[in-house]
């Protein structure tokens, strides 16, 4: 990690920080999740180090990116992302995404066609399915707002003590990035449940768009992973070209609790398509 080089880019009206391990490989770009950042793919960017150039940015509001008071949904963050890409020089990289990472990789994918060679999504929220419960959006927002600040009432080193008693099987190289990250995270993030402060997606339109080969990842719902087999099968619908792969043993942080299977999947997938491997 100590020859990784990091930076900040101008995109979309924003300064967007970004972590890179550099090097002549093809560029893969890391999407993180809500109240993570890019240094929280840590060990997924030290594993393939040696075959991609990993990019991994801080989304807006997020680790030391620029935190505006709203614009936060999945359009914005998509371009933003497509904005750091160009910014960086990057030639269709292969864009691998977790939750909200993820979400931004499939608007990214529809709205800007021309930035990722493939997307691959690790148990993104399933917006596609035109499910929405007002109450249930207000609660999140309340319970995810309660949460954020009670991890900034904590120190790192108690946060990192927490995590590691609450996820026994997650790496020790996992919990420092996202200690960090929770202390970095800005509550302007919130704003996105506030419907007017967030550019609105037609799922329905914008998904067929998708051209490049999709990797879905899934885990096990009843240990908290988002995606079931009914809304993968929508997401197929509308994207036709759709792999998808089951992780068991796994919840919603599918790599933190399977690393092992899950760096085989992503290695096999990227290994598929030429152009985006460098094996």
């Amino acid at each position: 990690m100590n020859e990784w080089k990091s930076g900040f880019v101008e995109a979309n009206g924003i300064r967007l920080h970004y972590t890179r391990t550099g090097g002549d490989a093809p560029p893969l770009v890391l999407a993180h999740g809500v109240t993570d950042a890019g240094l929280c793919w840590s060990p997924v960017a030290a594993a393939l180090a040696q075959e991609f150039d990993v990019i991994m940015v801080d989304a807006r509001g997020h680790g030391k990116s620029d935190a505006p008071e709203r614009g936060y949904g999945p359009v914005e963050q998509a371009d933003d992302l497509a904005g750091a890409i160009a910014a960086l020089g990057l030639e269709r990289p292969a864009v691998l995404g977790h939750s909200m990472g993820a979400a931004t990789a499939l608007v990214l994918a529809g709205a800007h066609p021309e930035a990722p060679g493939a997307i691959l999504l690790e148990d993104p929220p399933a917006w596609w399915t035109g499910v929405a419960d007002a109450t249930a959006h207000q609660e999140r927002r309340r319970e995810m707002r309660e949460r954020a600040a009670a991890y900034q009432r904590r120190s790192r080193a108690e946060l990192i003590a927490d995590k590691d008693a609450e996820q026994s099987g997650w790496s020790a190289d996992e919990l420092g990035p996202w200690a960090d990250a929770k202390l970095q995270f800005s509550p302007n993030v919130l704003s996105v449940y506030e419907s007017e402060n967030a550019a609105e997606v037609d799922w329905t339109a914008i998904l067929p768009r998708i051209t490049c080969p999709v990797l879905l990842i899934m885990s096990d719902p009843e240990r908290g992973g988002i995606v079931t087999d009914e809304t993968a099968a929508a997401l197929r619908e509308l994207i036709p070209q759709l792999e998808v792969v089951h992780i068991p043993e796994a919840g919603h942080n599918i790599r933190r609790d399977q690393f092992d299977r899950y760096m085989e999947v992503v290695r096999g997938f990227l290994g598929a398509y030429e152009g985006v491997s460098a094996t």
